[in-house]
């Protein structure tokens, strides 16, 4: 039993590392590269920007999950964010990507 501990940390940790190309790689091809950047706000917020208004939000990642996936208006600007043509799953990989660039 204790050496299972360790090596399903082991896994987890990798799987969050391996997690954030695959998030990023679903982001430009969805073209949220389009709108969004990490560090600077183009057409629409900056990526640290989003996850620094849902920090220590408890339900962040489905709230940011639907918004990506139905969109939504008034919250960043007059700019309106169009529903994204994505999964429920993908949505969530997306949004906990997203709140991941926190500052």
């Amino acid at each position: 039993m204790k050496q299972l501990l360790p090596a399903a940390l082991l896994w987890l940790s990798a799987s969050t590392v391996l997690a954030a190309p695959n998030a990023q790689a679903l982001a430009t091809s969805k073209n949220c590269l389009a709108c969004h950047a990490v560090d600077r706000k183009l057409v629409g917020p900056s990526y640290q920007d989003v996850a620094a208004r849902y920090a220590g939000q408890k339900d962040a990642v489905s709230r940011l999950a639907e918004k990506i996936q139905k969109g939504g208006s008034g919250s960043w600007g007059p700019v309106p964010m169009p529903a994204n043509p994505v999964t429920p799953e993908e949505a969530q990989t997306l949004a906990s990507w997203v709140l991941s660039h926190k500052k």
